[in-house]
């Protein structure tokens, strides 16, 4: 039996720019309505992956973690939007993720969501979940779960860009 279920697919990070480098080529295949969930404990790489995200994408704006704002705009030069939002402040409720405004946001844009665990219940069931784990000073292990057809699609592809070809 596979550690791993079906479609999953683990990276181990040697630096922080080898994870920002897995963001640049997630970042390129993302497109609106698409959500990102992060789970990871502090210094994971969260921020550092999320930096990544945006430059591959296409966003010129400085990355910056929202833990304080909870929810920073990415902007790309065609108009849509990066939305980089933090759910530590929040509660798995119903009027804590409302302050998100989920089906508004997803329109014309991409959430990248950190603390995604924190409300998960209240997520969209389709996803890319990505746990992130601190190993030592400059390894973090990433764990690639797609949740759905078109999140299954995307981790292929992006496991393509990552490994090389199948």
């Amino acid at each position: 039996m596979p550690i791993l279920s079906q479609n999953t697919f683990e990276f181990f990070s040697h630096s922080p720019e080898q994870t920002r480098r897995v963001g640049i080529r997630l970042g390129s295949l993302l497109k609106p309505g698409h959500i990102i969930c992060l789970e990871g404990d502090l210094g994971s790489g969260k921020t550092t992956l999320v930096q990544g995200i945006a430059q591959g994408w296409g966003s010129a704006d400085r990355v910056s973690s929202p833990t304080f704002v909870i929810m920073n705009d990415y902007r790309h030069p065609n108009g849509q939007h990066l939305y980089h939002a933090d759910a530590y402040r929040l509660s798995d409720s119903p009027e804590d993720v409302a302050i998100l405004d989920l089906p508004n946001l997803l329109v014309n844009g991409i959430l990248v969501l950190e603390w995604a665990e924190r409300i998960k219940s209240n997520l969209p069931e389709e996803n890319l979940w990505i746990q992130m784990r601190w190993i030592a000073e400059e390894r973090r292990n990433l764990t690639i779960i797609p949740q759905g057809e078109t999140y299954q699609e995307l981790a292929k592809k992006l496991e393509i860009l990552v490994f090389g070809a199948f």
